[in-house]
């Protein structure tokens, strides 16, 4: 007898039915629901940016902060956690 033997067939795992690879395409194109921020909170922030402007902080500066504190205030933060939270 001989030590070679036929390969046994390698199963493959089934391809996913075409229906699921356009559900996937549509879940990952759907651009994320975004949660708007108050009038109040609009209000706040503003009232803090100005002080920062006063304060001397320079233009790129205050864009890159005012988009740090829009996101965590966006999660709920209030303006002076999303600060503090900033600062660490």
């Amino acid at each position: 007898m001989s030590d070679y033997s036929e390969p046994e067939p390698v199963s493959e795992a089934p391809t996913p039915a075409p229906q699921a690879k356009q559900t996937q395409a549509k879940q990952t194109k759907k651009k994320r629901e975004g949660v708007k921020m108050t009038d109040k909170q609009k209000a706040d922030l503003n009232k803090h940016m100005e002080k920062h402007k006063k304060a001397g902080m320079s233009a790129s500066e205050m864009k890159s902060h005012r988009m740090k504190m829009m996101s965590r205030m966006r999660k709920g933060m209030s303006v002076n956690k999303a600060h503090k939270d900033i600062m660490n």
